[in-house]
């Protein structure tokens, strides 16, 4: 069996920025009462003529030129993404496409907020196992193409973007030193209704009180039991990176987990819910800023959709 950890991060925005201003001149909302509720100020939002495919390929890119790889070093492509619009091709064989990616195995995961965390576990899974060497993981959404943008519940929350990281082989040996270590994951099937996109066209939609509830009383113990997997306290944590779902669910979430001396990710106030793409976002941002230092054990925990979870600590490229 092999090692396996993460060699590099990369990310990407598109450039359009929606302010709370602008989102008050859409529906009955203002600045005060959007950060009030969720923390959010800005979040980026893709044009027409920008596909889910796109925002990853150019995330998938910066990662591949931060590693230091070329397209044909890749075997395995896993996307993570709930707003593909077409079946097929999916999006890892078009992100493989996009990039000249030749003849690596392509797979998308919709696991919709959890989504990044599970690829990741199926890459680790891949790479020790022998059936992948280095392989690109991406968490990619466009939850503007599947908001209701009159409902105002909903539509201050989301935004658009792709997170990606280059999971490579180790020797097991390097494990404590630069590994991702075990997955702790699940679901609430009996809760799935909480987070949806459904219909025709597919509408984002969600009860938030009852996911506030369960994030906040139900994950902490998961995501501790996450870092005794991987043979550390919550005290020995570097960085927490939680789904940046909302900024009253992440900072009494890492509060219960005892992430005392950690820095906790707040993306959410600059780029909003970005579903699967809000952890390697909110990730690569923390490493491209030096808030974390190469080998500093970091907690990622993906939580949302279908009530899916997934977390794992791993060492900071």
């Amino acid at each position: 069996m092999n090692g396996s950890r993460i060699t590099a991060v990369g990310h990407y925005q598109p450039a359009k920025v929606l302010t709370n201003e602008d989102l008050a001149g859409l529906v009955d909302t203002d600045d005060e009462w959007i950060r009030s509720r969720v923390g959010i100020r800005t979040r980026h939002i893709a044009g027409p003529d920008e596909p889910v495919d796109e925002l990853a390929a150019h995330a998938a890119a910066k990662a591949l030129a931060s590693a230091g790889l070329t397209a044909s070093d890749i075997d395995l492509v896993l996307v993570a993404t709930s707003t593909a619009v077409d079946r097929s091709p999916n999006m890892a064989a078009r992100v493989a496409g996009r990039i000249g990616i030749p003849s690596a195995a392509t797979m998308d995961l919709n696991v919709v907020c959890a989504g990044f965390t599970h690829a990741l576990a199926t890459a680790d899974h891949a790479v020790r196992a022998g059936g992948s060497v280095r392989a690109l993981v991406i968490g990619a959404d466009k939850m503007s193409a599947v908001t209701d943008w009159t409902d105002r519940t909903t539509c201050v929350l989301v935004g658009d973007g792709a997170g990606a990281a280059v999971v490579e082989a180790c020797p097991p040996v390097e494990e404590g030193i630069a590994g991702i270590g075990p997955v702790l994951w699940g679901s609430v099937p009996e809760m799935g209704h909480a987070v949806r996109i459904e219909g025709t066209p597919p509408v984002f939609a969600q009860e938030g009180q009852s996911v506030y509830r369960w994030a906040t009383t139900q994950l902490p113990r998961i995501a501790r039991q996450a870092c005794e997997r991987a043979g550390l306290t919550p005290a020995d944590l570097a960085a927490v990176v939680l789904h940046q779902a909302n900024l009253r669910i992440i900072e009494p979430l890492a509060e219960k987990i005892g992430a005392v001396n950690a820095v906790v990710a707040r993306d959410v106030v600059e780029s909003g819910n970005t579903s699967a793409a809000s952890i390697p976002l909110a990730f690569s941002k923390l490493v491209e800023r030096a808030e974390i230092s190469t080998g500093d054990p970091v907690l990622l925990f993906g939580f949302g959709g279908n009530l899916s979870y997934a977390g794992q600590v791993v060492r900071c490229p």
